[in-house]
């Protein structure tokens, strides 16, 4: 299968989807619409957990392979894409569209993205930069 996403770029398409996601009751106009502005900011934050323990180049706390990130990337999408009939707005097509969108757009980048692991030795260069910087 084509998969011209690398690991790196899928980090990107993740830092643009995750402020997307949890934005959009502002940005597209739903806020009046309590349970998918809720389901918005839960699966935007969601999002942000699982990029943050993944093992990749943005990963802060490297626990999760990459492949599995993939998976709760799709399980994810998927949700997003059935949250308007299971949650029942799918009535209002605004708020249906955006997560029908942003269900689509998770389905595809994760589709596309690569299933590369970071190499063991650049995950142990990354943690070594890591601990020598001045504790917060």
């Amino acid at each position: 299968m084509w998969q011209p996403i690398s690991r790196q770029m899928h980090g990107v398409a993740e830092a643009a989807y995750i402020p997307a996601m949890a934005s959009a009751p502002e940005s597209i106009g739903f806020t009046r619409q309590e349970t998918a502005t809720t389901l918005c900011r839960a699966i935007g934050g969601m999002a942000l957990v699982s990029a943050l323990v993944t093992k990749a180049e943005w990963g802060a706390v490297q626990v999760v392979p990459y492949k599995a990130h993939l998976a709760v990337d799709v399980v994810t999408s998927l949700f997003t894409l059935a949250a308007p009939w299971l949650f029942g707005f799918s009535h209002h097509a605004k708020v249906r569209n955006t997560f029908i969108t942003l269900g689509v757009t998770g389905l595809v980048v994760s589709a596309l993205s690569r299933p590369e692991e970071m190499d063991p030795m650049k995950e142990r260069s990354l943690r070594r930069k890591a601990q020598a910087l001045p504790a917060l």
